[in-house]
């Protein structure tokens, strides 16, 4: 008697899951990196060109990504329609969701209800001040280099589930620096009721990479990915802060 593999009896086959596995890669992709082109998505992930445009086909479907308006063709481009890029809908940052942030929402509610608005900001503080703690010793060991430090904190970040990711902006201006992007952020939909988490994530940055930051926008409000200037000067942003101690230091005081 023939008895189906577990697999097989779920309906799903090796290829189907392979076919899963690498829609869920194009989809964590487009987080990180969008709005980003079929074009670019294949040479990223390994992929054919067909082959990403089939899957983000098949995201669009399922409202997971959306396309976003091509820029107007510039100067050096040829004719015909700028090629289309993506970024994850708001239904595709709730599927990278976790399951608790309606537990998570309702807790800080209660909170700020029978205990006030400055004990959120105090959870938020500590929560963040934690995650500095983690991330000070790994960009003291990329050097002073601030677009070290903000790679060392881009990979930090990711390693936390936030997909970051750094792009150099502004080279050889006086304004130039470079924009963390967090593709995904673990406590989006938190963030959007309290922002008191924003603006200590943000102050944690400024602490992390010895430089006044500017946060230009985020996921919680609605943008497609969270975006932070750092300067490469310190005169362009506001002072140059201290760079954090490590945790040895800490341990020490």
């Amino acid at each position: 008697m023939f008895i189906a593999r577990a697999d097989q009896a779920c309906g799903t086959t090796p290829s189907h899951r392979l076919e899963a596995r690498t829609r869920d890669r194009v989809r964590r992709a487009v987080s990180e990196h969008g709005p980003v082109t079929a074009a670019a998505l294949a040479e990223q992930l390994g992929l054919t060109p067909a082959a990403v445009r089939r899957h983000l086909d098949a995201l669009a479907e399922q409202g997971m990504v959306a396309e976003r308006e091509p820029a107007a063709a510039g100067k050096g481009r040829g004719r015909g329609r700028p090629a289309r890029s993506y970024v994850l809908s708001e239904a595709g940052h709730h599927a990278l969701q976790d399951d608790y942030d309606d537990v998570a929402t309702s807790a800080l509610r209660f909170l700020a209800d029978r205990v006030g608005e400055d004990a959120v900001t105090a959870f938020a503080r500590e929560r963040i001040d934690h995650l500095e703690q983690r991330y000070a010793d790994q960009l003291a060991a990329a050097g002073e280099d601030r677009t070290a430090r903000a790679e060392a904190l881009a990979e930090a970040l990711t390693a936390d589930g936030y997909a970051a990711s750094t792009r150099p902006v502004g080279q050889g201006s006086p304004l130039a620096g470079v924009q963390l992007c967090q593709g995904h952020c673990p406590v989006q939909h938190v963030a959007a009721e309290f922002p008191a988490f924003c603006d200590a994530e943000t102050d944690a940055f400024s602490r992390l990479l010895g430089v006044h930051v500017q946060r230009l926008a985020t996921l919680a409000h609605g943008e497609h990915v969270c975006t932070t200037f750092i300067p490469l000067t310190s005169t362009t942003s506001g002072p140059s802060g201290p760079t954090p101690p490590t945790s040895d230091e800490r341990a020490s005081r």
